[in-house]
């Protein structure tokens, strides 16, 4: 076997080159919060309003920090001026900016695989055989290549996490110690201290429920400190949470063009109006049930047994302990296990449940699961060899069906779109550059390249701006907005746009409601009229809708012009089967 790298440089190359493959071959649609929550507004940041970027509710109500958006226009803003250089086509701009975020993110899996294996490092020895198994676990994970390269807020979240929690001053000697030894067991660099501060801070400006994990680690270790540590560590508290509040504060008043705070206004939301309830609610025991297991998948019975084994070590004694062993590695492990219970049992009592939202403790339950796992395989006996591959086919199984297959159908329907809008920029832009030559005629006229879309599916079910590219391509799609002005008592009978049209008397009577007659050309050619829209070139939907549109658009010119497989099965009867695309000729 080769030997392992032997710098954390190299092992970063290596995992550099994986996760910029993950996120280029990446196909399948997870959240649609991936888009609208950072690429839609990071889109109109970086080339203005008249790009028609889809710039949601949550935006409008300033519940999102703009930190997030705002680094993406700038790769994005950097990627448009790549194409002036070589004079690409416009294919290959359009592929640059939808790659160029993926790029991006994938730096940061990158670095969130690399920070679980320096944590592990601190916890197991440098450079140690269970250090690498923590890697491996990181690597291998089915969650990290379906999830950690896209571009969701709770991805960036988990890997500027890990990264604080790695500089975390975990050598703090504990209050029993004598004072010789507290001045002696310094726990890094005045700067390793404020890098892990500045990055807890910002985490929890970019996703404001991860203050439970600082909580959970930072309470003990204040306890513990000397009178003088925790001077130290409070004012430094107070220094690098101000500092990125300040940053944070100025960036969104230079964005929402007023003075706000939104994580305050994301907690009303959340807590005060209980209005996250309108996008779903899940049992009490959802995370320890289904959450965690979808996160750990294979690793799940390590983590158990990891998560014990921590917990059950002996309390600290000293330097060291009775056995000789380092008290900081267990009081790390055992931080871990107490900062996931935390944030699992804190996170349940939340109505509103996701499993992206456990995503930030799922490097530590790798670093948890690292020992057992090892213990485990250790000898290789055939046997267990042969559970070793079994399970690496399982993750490799999962993994390929959910970045590949699942769900791919509402991201290849917009480059199908994208391409042949693209068709279209290209002939017209033939046709004019021949009419100006002289060969069209005096009589002729090129209309410009418009293409028009409907997507006739539940709110957000797609990509947006940041796959379409182009302005021209004009879209609309069924909303969601929240009861924001409902009263509490009426909230029960409230129905979005989306859910108004699927309910009885079913989209039939919605469309005859809310669009043109689809047998008249010319509304097609007309702004919306009276209320109604007209339609468009593009009609999308899933196939679910499929009999209803062929009774809705018979004899109307429209017919199918693009059918691509979406899911095998779906918990929404609405997104059942395949993607659809009638035309109109």
């Amino acid at each position: 076997m080769a030997a392992p790298p032997r710098s954390h440089a190299g092992v970063l190359a290596l995992l550099l080159a994986l996760r910029i493959v993950n996120a280029l071959t990446l196909r399948s649609f997870f959240q649609p919060d991936e888009f609208f929550q950072s690429l839609e507004p990071a889109w109109q940041l970086a080339f203005g309003p008249a790009s028609n970027a889809y710039i949601t509710w949550e935006w409008r109500c300033q519940l999102r920090s703009s930190l997030h958006p705002e680094l993406f226009a700038a790769v994005y803003r950097a990627a448009a001026k790549l194409p002036a250089l070589c004079a690409s086509s416009l294919p290959a701009e359009a592929a640059l900016l939808i790659a160029a975020p993926k790029v991006t993110q994938a730096v940061f899996a990158a670095l969130l695989d690399l920070y679980t294996w320096k944590l592990a490092e601190k916890a197991y020895g440098r450079r140690s055989r269970t250090a690498y198994t923590a890697l491996a676990l990181s690597v291998c994970s089915p969650w990290q290549w379906f999830c950690s390269t896209r571009t969701l807020s709770n991805c960036l979240e988990t890997t500027i996490t890990s990264i604080a929690v790695c500089y975390w001053p975990w050598h703090w000697p504990g209050a029993a110690q004598d004072s010789q030894s507290r001045h002696h067991h310094w726990l890094g660099s005045l700067f390793q201290l404020r890098l892990s501060l500045v990055l807890a801070a910002f985490a929890c400006i970019l996703r404001p429920t991860n203050i439970l994990i600082w909580v959970a680690i930072s309470v003990p270790t204040l306890w513990q400190a000397s009178s003088r540590q925790r001077y130290i560590l409070v004012r430094e508290i107070l220094f690098c949470g101000s500092a990125v509040l300040a940053c944070s504060a100025l960036s969104d008043r230079v964005y929402y063009q007023a003075w706000t705070l939104p994580p305050l206004r994301f907690l009303h939301f959340n807590i005060a109006q209980s209005l996250a309830v309108f996008y779903g609610t899940n049992r009490p025991d959802y995370y320890l049930t289904e959450g965690l297991p979808l996160l750990l998948t294979t690793a799940l019975p390590f983590a158990v047994v990891g998560s014990w084994q921590a917990l059950s070590a002996k309390p600290e004694r000293g330097p060291k302990s009775a056995v000789g062993e380092d008290v900081v590695p267990r009081r790390i492990l055992t931080r871990l296990v107490w900062t996931t219970l935390i944030v699992t049992l804190a996170l349940s009592l939340i109505s509103h449940k996701e499993v992206r939202f456990l995503y930030p403790v799922l490097p530590f339950l790798h670093v948890l699961s690292a020992r057992p796992l090892i213990s485990f395989f250790s000898p290789l006996a055939p046997s267990r060899r042969a559970i070793l591959a079994l399970m690496f086919a399982v993750n490799l199984l999962i993994a390929g069906y959910t970045s590949q297959v699942h769900q791919r159908g509402v991201i290849d329907v917009l480059s199908y779109l994208r391409h042949k809008h693209e068709a279209q920029l290209h002939t017209s832009i033939s046709s004019h550059i021949a009419r100006l030559s002289g060969d069209m005629g005096n009589g002729s006229n090129t209309a410009p390249a418009t293409t028009t879309v409907a997507f006739l599916m539940p709110c957000h079910s797609t990509p947006w701006r940041s796959h379409l590219v182009y302005p021209s391509i004009d879209a609309w799609a069924l909303t969601c907005e929240p009861p924001l002005d409902v009263p509490l008592s009426q909230r029960s009978t409230y129905l979005d746009e989306a859910d108004q049209f699927y309910i009885s008397p079913g989209p039939v009577a919605w469309l005859a409601e809310n669009m043109e007659d689809p047998h008249s050309r010319s509304a097609a050619q007309n702004g919306r009229q009276g209320g109604r829209r007209p339609w468009p070139q593009n009609v999308v939907f899933f196939e679910q809708l499929e009999d209803t549109m062929k009774l809705v658009l018979a004899d109307t010119g429209y017919g199918e012009c693009w059918r691509g497989f979406n899911t095998h099965f779906h918990d929404d009867r609405r997104r059942v089967g395949d993607v659809i695309v009638w035309c109109r000729d």
